[in-house]
């Protein structure tokens, strides 16, 4: 069994300690940070590889979520955020790239906690990245975690409402069968260790019957898949269900928006995409 990062460690041994707070808990004022380098060649490498990135003169669009993780778990695992961090679900994630970005880009890296929502589920943190190159901001997100606990009916649904499904269903593209242990390997990739991610006894602690795949795994995967993925400026994807592994997934695309699905039409992943134009990308414009 992978051994887990001393702040996952440090996250299970407070978690118990910790009760979800509403909207108006204190939110950490701390914004970890990471001083300017370049992605480091052997990680990156096996994340493109996991991914299905084939394009090495550019940065993936979600690699900089990656680059911060640690900063995230710093950030989660501290003892004013209110949250416990074991468990946590990732609900959905916004990213904005403002240029593209190089592999030798040397990025600086700052995560902070944004805001508290009441989830129809539990309690929900959003949780902002921002990237910098020579001071200017190059990339941000926004990702919502979910903390899941009893909650009072007529609770709220999360941060940001997913944008309406409308038009007629998205065309299959093609379709994945994906491995017990992915998501040990895209932890070893990425960082991310949660133990609902490695084995079915680590991830039935937490009320899932079987290890499942991890979100930002389903969603570069998605973008790895449509044409051109260099293009990509930003991103909306919204995590329905979780994909359990192992498991066969149906990717769907109509070039904008995306949707992943399992077994029985059910949606696990929606999103949608915008582009920037190829003479932008090759000039490092946004």
């Amino acid at each position: 069994m992978p051994s887990l990062p001393l702040s996952l460690i440090r996250g299970a041994l407070t978690a118990p300690f910790k009760k979800a707070g509403g909207p108006g808990a204190a939110l950490p004022a701390d914004r970890p940070h990471l001083p300017a380098a370049p992605a480091a060649p052997r990680p990156l490498a096996a994340y493109r590889t996991l991914c299905g990135f084939t394009e090495t003169g550019t940065l993936p669009v979600t690699y900089p979520h990656v680059l911060a993780f640690p900063l995230a778990m710093r950030l989660m695992t501290g003892r004013r955020f209110p949250l416990p961090v074991t468990g946590l679900v990732h609900t959905w994630i916004e990213i904005t790239a403002h240029r593209t970005l190089h592999p030798t880009d040397p990025l600086e890296l700052t995560v902070y906690a944004e805001a508290l929502t009441p989830h129809r589920r539990g309690t929900e943190v959003t949780v902002v990245t921002e990237a910098r190159l020579a001071g200017e901001l190059v990339w941000e997100s926004r990702s919502g975690y979910l903390s899941r606990h009893a909650t009072r009916p007529g609770t709220g649904t999360g941060t940001t409402p997913a944008p309406a499904a409308d038009g007629p269903p998205l065309p299959a593209v093609t379709e994945w069968r994906l491995p017990a242990d992915l998501g040990r390997r895209y932890g070893a990739a990425s960082g991310d260790r949660n133990p609902i991610h490695l084995y079915p006894l680590t991830a039935r602690l937490f009320g899932f019957p079987r290890a499942i795949a991890h979100g930002m795994w389903t969603v570069a995967r998605c973008l790895a898949e449509a044409p051109q993925p260099h293009l990509i400026r930003s991103v909306r994807a919204d995590f329905r269900a979780p994909v359990l592994l192992p498991g066969t997934v149906t990717y769907a695309s109509d070039g904008v928006a995306f949707l992943l699905r399992g077994d029985g039409d059910r949606v696990h992943l929606t999103g949608t995409t915008a582009r920037t134009a190829p003479e932008a990308a090759r000039d490092g414009r946004s």
